[in-house]
């Protein structure tokens, strides 16, 4: 079970800076970063895993790990959650079109790694916005990957909708460059909760994990 924890305004070191960005100046931005997939994606091809599912579960394995990354809104209360949910994108080749499906995270890669194939077999074919499966969870967050092309930049732009902190992820696709196999990755966030140096401690733990899949396969 996932628990939301209420945040103190009044002890929250970020409140000052909070107000700033969703009431004087709301902003959200994006940073665009080149991840070395080569150790990750080689284990994963030796031992028979499915590559989406592992960069899913190592997404939200950085997350959990930054506080910043969790802070959400539920029931007009801001606070934070122990866990995201990962929600993510089924495409339909026949007619091109996409589903949202989601699946709960587990600390154990096996068994997040069996739930998602269980979700994709159970919930993937319905077509439509939503899955079978329907509405995520509300410590939901949208992480996907663009498979047919690489990028050097990727903005997600949200129109003003409220309330909204948690993370936004796109990959790209993987390419090779000397012998290494990078994958571009855009995340966009709030700057209410998040800062450059919350990212920056992101991204260097979800490298670390993709140096070393013996520590989580």
């Amino acid at each position: 079970m996932c628990t939301f924890h209420p945040l103190d305004l009044q002890l929250w070191s970020r409140a000052q800076t909070f107000y700033y960005y969703t009431e004087m100046a709301p902003t959200t931005y994006t940073i665009n970063v080149v991840m070395d997939v080569t150790l990750m994606k080689n284990t994963l091809k030796k031992k028979g895993y499915k590559f989406f599912p592992a960069y899913l579960y190592l997404v939200t394995r950085a997350i959990d790990k930054q506080q910043e990354l969790r802070i959400g809104v539920q029931d007009g209360v801001l606070g934070y959650w122990d866990h995201l949910t990962p929600a993510y994108p089924q495409f339909h080749e026949e007619d091109k079109t996409i589903s949202l499906l989601w699946t709960e995270y587990q600390d154990c890669f096996q068994t997040f790694y069996e739930n998602y194939v269980a979700d994709t077999l159970n919930y993937g074919e319905r077509h439509g916005l939503l899955s079978r499966k329907g509405i995520p969870l509300p410590n939901a967050y949208i992480v996907s990957c663009i498979p047919w092309f690489t990028f050097q930049s990727f903005s997600l732009h949200n129109h003003g909708i409220k309330d909204y902190y948690f993370p936004s992820f796109e990959a790209g696709k993987i390419t090779e460059n000397n012998g290494i196999l990078e994958m571009p990755l855009s995340v966009t966030v709030h700057h209410a909760t998040t800062d450059g140096y919350h990212l920056k401690v992101f991204f260097e733990e979800l490298q670390r994990t993709m140096n070393t899949p013996e520590e989580w396969m």
